[in-house]
């Protein structure tokens, strides 16, 4: 088996590796090394996220640079800011014996003029985003007139978010390149184009196949209707307690919103996103990193940049469009031969996409129940049980506090005083989930459910005039639009201009979100409770969320697994 000490590296990279405490390369390193050492042609390497590519490309970057030459000698371009600086602070790192070696990271999001300043100490190694590369170009702040290697990170990621003029105008401008890298976890019509321009006689070297499987992460899928996606989501975070994760969105906006309605809830969470400044993201980073926060709520591109090894759980809120995704999203957990859970909430008609992605990534995933009221009670009361066993209190605690303890508890029973202590713990989840409803698709509502004072009417602005000419027609039309089961739409009246209908309180907010946004032949759909309907002089007998009375909601989910919020089901 090859190790790092058996590479013909620079003495200084070995010792870095060395003290860095790895010994064997991973795949992707075992077969770009060597090559880029003795034959440091163009490549491209296909590889996921978390298998090394960093260290791939980094070392033998590292290895060819003149440190005696004050100009910029290597250029890697990658997508997102989190992903620019990691890099940059890998390269450190393999570069601490190398006296001499300087890199820099530029990228937008900050003040330009300290990265000015930074590229006037003439670095060999400039780590940069597209756009703020070309920003620099045009400052003439910098000159890749000498650059002989060019790294293209995670290059489909950079197409795909719109680089690809940026791409095509920095390497027009390097004219003394003599070596391209391109690494990249698929080989689209859009990558392979890059390279057929301005690569020649490349090899390849692929372990994405080899990769995408980790046997370590437990796949699990839990089906739900999609009006309840979030209350589902809620439900497996009080469910895992000492939850260490990601939630990944599809969209900034979505992520923004999550986030934001967890955190009125009282979880320990954060959005992490593009639309979100640098200073911004780099501290919800450091409140991830040092366990702050329990879990952040981000976005496929925001999330390129976290190098975390620890992460316990990776929850797809949604599935990603693309299947090849998921196997980016569920490689942040069970990293370093660790284990870890990868959930994902889907409908019943995404079933068909779990079995697409089952085989990409060659393992079954496990279908599991959405869990009830009685098993998270359940689950919480173990945490706790855990937390008790394998506390290890300060020397001096027993010594200060114990005689007072046994004063003020003498009197009272063992087991009276473990059944009030777990009281405290528990009596909020106990309040919450006493009664909590069945959140798992294909639970049929009973007519006592369908006539419960719960339900919603609502009002829609379509009618006969607009084709919708039977209660079915709207029942179908309302379904395809909002992907919700048929059975949650009751108690259909359709007139000439309008039309009126019940579903589940639950489905209502979800329903007025979804076809508010979207259009009838050109025309903007309007959705209103019944009594709010146009010209209606009835009383408004609903409320938002921001109506709600003072204490109708607590925190329920903290860091360390507590859990205390007040939330009607």
């Amino acid at each position: 088996m090859i190790s790092f000490s058996s590479l013909s590296l620079r003495e200084e990279l070995i010792q870095a590796v060395a003290d860095l405490g790895f010994e064997t390369p991973t795949p992707i390193q075992q077969k770009v090394i060597p090559h880029l050492l003795a034959d440091p042609t163009d490549i491209i390497g296909l590889a996921q996220t978390g298998t090394g590519k960093t260290a791939a490309f980094g070392l033998p970057l590292l290895h060819h640079v003149d440190i005696d030459r004050k100009e910029v000698q290597a250029l890697v371009l990658s997508p997102t800011r989190e992903l620019c600086m990691q890099i940059q602070v890998e390269f450190k790192k393999y570069g601490m014996h190398l006296h001499g070696l300087k890199t820099t990271a530029v990228y937008g999001g900050v003040p330009i003029g300290g990265q000015i300043r930074e590229l006037k100490h003439h670095p060999q190694v400039v780590v940069a985003t597209p756009g703020r590369l070309i920003d620099l170009l045009e400052r003439k702040a910098l000159s890749l007139e000498n650059v002989q290697y060019i790294v293209l990170d995670e290059a489909d990621e950079m197409l795909n978010m719109g680089f690809r003029d940026d791409i095509n105008f920095l390497l027009k401008n390097t004219p003394n390149r003599q070596y391209t890298w391109l690494f990249s976890a698929t080989m689209n019509n859009d990558v392979r184009g890059i390279a057929k321009r301005f690569m020649t006689q490349w090899k390849e070297y692929s372990v994405t196949r080899e990769n995408a499987t980790n046997e370590n992460i437990d796949h699990q899928y839990y089906v739900t209707q999609r009006h309840l996606r979030f209350e589902t989501l809620q439900r497996l975070l009080d469910f895992t307690p000492g939850i260490y994760g990601i939630i990944f969105t599809r969209t900034k906006q979505d992520c923004q919103d999550i986030a934001e309605k967890l955190m009125k809830q009282g979880y320990q969470v954060s959005p992490l996103h593009g639309d979100m400044d640098q200073k911004m993201r780099s501290k919800v980073m450091e409140r991830f990193k040092n366990r702050s926060l329990q879990a952040i709520v981000a976005t496929d591109v925001a999330a390129r940049g976290i190098d975390v090894n620890d992460i316990t759980h990776v929850i797809n809120y949604e599935l990603p469009d693309d299947p090849e995704v998921y196997t980016h999203r569920s490689g942040r957990t069970a990293r370093a031969g660790k284990s870890g859970i990868c959930m994902s909430i889907v409908s019943t008609k995404e079933i068909s996409t779990i079995r697409q992605i089952e085989r990409l990534v060659k393992q079954h995933f496990n279908k599991c129940d959405i869990p009830d009221g009685a098993e998270v009670v359940r689950k919480r009361l173990f945490y706790y049980l855990d937390q008790i066993e394998s506390a290890k209190p300060q020397k001096d605690f027993a010594q200060v506090y114990l005689s007072t303890i046994h004063e003020r508890f003498e009197a009272m029973e063992k087991d009276e005083l473990i059944k009030r202590l777990m009281w405290i713990q528990l009596k909020d989840t106990i309040d919450i989930y006493q009664s909590a409803e069945d959140l798992n698709a294909g639970y049929e509502q009973s007519s006592k459910d369908r006539g419960d004072r719960n339900n919603v009417r609502l009002f829609m602005n379509l009618g006969t005039k607009d084709g919708m000419d039977s209660p079915e027609k709207l029942v179908r039309f309302i379904a395809e639009a909002t992907d919700l089961d048929p059975n949650l739409i009751f108690r259909v009246t359709v007139r000439e201009m309008s039309s009126f209908f019940n579903v589940k309180g639950n489905a209502a907010e979800f329903i007025r979100e979804t076809l508010s946004q979207k259009k009838f032949k050109g025309r903007k759909i309007r959705i209103d409770d019944a009594d709010q309907k146009p010209n209606d002089k009835g009383r408004d007998r609903s409320r938002s969320a921001s109506d709600r009375k003072p204490g109708e909601f607590k925190p329920r989910f903290n860091k360390g697994g507590s859990h205390n919020v007040n939330k009607k089901h």
